[in-house]
């Protein structure tokens, strides 16, 4: 049978664009169709201008240190709208990056929507049908927002966020997720008052229990106020144009906006899957196998739409590696078991491998090294922060299963934790490894004693 082309891509994000990139380089006759702009979730409203937003944020904080190193600084001011035409102006730049480098590869572009026919058929809005030896669902994900919440029409998401026409000077955040947290801490240092509530009864689920409270500790120190255990029960828009919230509690004060970020969704919704024969998740996600295909043959997916390691670097190395697999060479095999994550508040704190807790839970010895200190910085300029190291090794084999950094910089450092624990580091190595002084991050190789020892899951003295 004859196909209109070798590969067909529905997704212009990061990993759509690389899959597509990579088969149109080994030779694949290859369309990757876009509704929105180039360069999906992270380019446009992710990661990149998030990141940004950060940075600007620090500033506060720089501004407040100086005055501890023998600078005089005269009152600051921040002008939101600058900051939001600056960001416009660079994932402007960035987009058409990513054209440019689909058009090099042989990639052609099509902007508008592609929804799913058949199993090797597509249909784009504009009413043509395509037929594709291969099809990738690279759609990614959707902010989902709580159900049965009168007024949640007034809320917005970390979609628009980023473009809101006036800073908002009061904002309830909602959800204790790490894009909540992000938010929170970023526009409480541009100058908002941040009211931060979600269900849970703590910041980040799922990290290391002592990071969690490393967080929550941070961003009150930086004026967050956190409510636990309640969600907004409704949500009025008043004459003057404030929001009215009460919470589940009975509690109520006025926002200027309210940011809902209680999670993200395959956004797979009316994309024509179930039709090819793929039934997915009950979070909409597809189903794929080790080799990125669905239970469909024809049909694969990758990055969010899978709902496992939502993770832009993820989505474009399952990108890479689908295409290779496809069209060209042997597939580089991807480690899931190594990859770092970071929540971008103020410090940062990256994790790598198992916390704590998981650690105790899988191996039958575990050893802790734990370091808490006041970073070199803080020392002149008067601040309250505190910089948490944690190491989590096997106790039977030495081998490092888990490290967690909160600090400035986190980032930075545990990318090269990674690249050391994916090649089997041990303890050991750490402690032979020389450290760069004065920094923060050679107390990750100077940590010599456990903290903690567990052995069958129990504390040992």
């Amino acid at each position: 049978m004859a196909f209109d082309v070798d590969f067909f891509v529905i997704g212009a994000g990061s990993g759509g664009v690389r899959a597509a990139r990579v088969a149109a380089m080994h030779g694949a006759k290859t369309l990757i169709a876009e509704e929105s702009r180039v360069g999906g979730t992270c380019v446009i409203r992710g990661c990149v201008p998030k990141k940004l937003y950060v940075y600007a944020s620090r500033f506060a904080d720089d501004f407040a240190d100086a005055a501890g190193f023998g600078w005089s600084v005269g009152a600051p001011t921040f002008d939101w709208p600058s900051l939001v035409a600056a960001k416009e102006k660079e994932i402007t730049r960035l987009s058409a990056a990513y054209r440019a480098n689909l058009a090099a590869s042989g990639a052609e572009l099509i902007e508008e929507r592609a929804t799913v026919v058949a199993p090797q058929r597509v249909r784009l809005a504009s009413g043509p049908e395509v037929s594709a030896r291969h099809i990738l669902v690279a759609v990614g994900s959707w902010p989902t927002f709580l159900p049965g919440v009168e007024g949640l029409e007034h809320a917005i998401t970390s979609n628009e966020a980023f473009d809101l026409p006036v800073f908002p000077r009061r904002l309830l955040v909602v959800g204790g997720g790490y894009i909540a947290v992000e938010f929170a801490s970023l526009f409480q240092r541009l100058g908002a008052q941040v009211i931060h509530v979600m269900r849970a009864s703590n910041v980040l689920r799922g990290f290391d229990e002592d990071m969690r409270e490393g967080v929550r500790a941070a961003m009150e120190r930086a004026g967050v106020m956190h409510r636990f255990g309640i969600l907004p029960a409704g949500i009025e828009k008043r004459p003057d144009g404030a929001l009215r919230v009460t919470l589940t509690d009975g509690e109520m004060f006025d926002a200027d906006r309210v940011l809902v970020a209680t999670g993200r969704l395959p956004n797979t919704r009316g994309l024509g899957l179930e039709t090819a024969g793929l039934k997915l998740s009950q979070h909409g996600a597809i189903k794929v196998d080790d080799e990125l295909t669905s239970a469909v043959a024809s049909i694969h997916a990758i990055g969010d739409v899978t709902h496992r390691v939502n993770l832009t670097p993820v989505a474009i190395r399952e990108g890479h590696a689908l295409a290779d697999r496809l069209f060209g060479a042997v597939a580089k095999p991807i480690r899931y078991d190594t990859i770092a994550h970071v929540v971008f508040g103020t410090p940062e704190l990256a994790a790598v491998g198992l916390s704590e807790a998981e650690a105790v839970k899988r191996f039958p010895k575990v050893d802790v090294y734990k370091s808490d200190f006041r970073p070199m910085k803080a020392t002149l300029s008067g601040s309250g922060e505190r910089t948490i190291m944690k190491l989590v090794v096997d106790g039977a084999t030495g081998r490092l299963v888990g490290a967690h950094i909160l600090a400035h910089d986190a980032g930075e450092m545990v990318q090269l934790v990674a690249v050391a624990m994916t090649i089997g580091a041990t303890k050991a190595d750490f402690d032979a490894t020389m450290a760069v002084h004065p920094t923060a991050a050679e107390e990750l190789v100077t940590m010599h004693a456990p903290a903690l020892r567990y052995e069958n899951g129990r504390p040992v003295a």
